[in-house]
């Protein structure tokens, strides 16, 4: 994983776990905007969400955080 990515995903996972709680989930398109600005930093999301870690569409966002942080 990039580093712009893993800040990426730690910022967005304290934003929504600040925001609704350790419950909230997330899929990997939280991580970007509705329009596809930067695909490649997408597929990079992709493939970690699905490819390494074979994570459901929607995890909670403490879990996310916990592997990126691992990363």
């Amino acid at each position: 994983m990039t580093p712009a990515l893993q800040q990426k995903m730690l910022q967005v996972c304290e934003q929504k776990i600040a925001t609704k709680g350790l419950e909230v989930g997330l899929s990997f398109y939280a991580f970007f905007k509705n329009k596809n600005d930067n695909p490649k930093l997408l597929m990079e999301a992709a493939r970690w969400w699905i490819e390494t870690h074979q994570l459901d569409h929607f995890e909670k966002a403490a879990k996310i955080r916990q592997l990126a942080l691992q990363e």
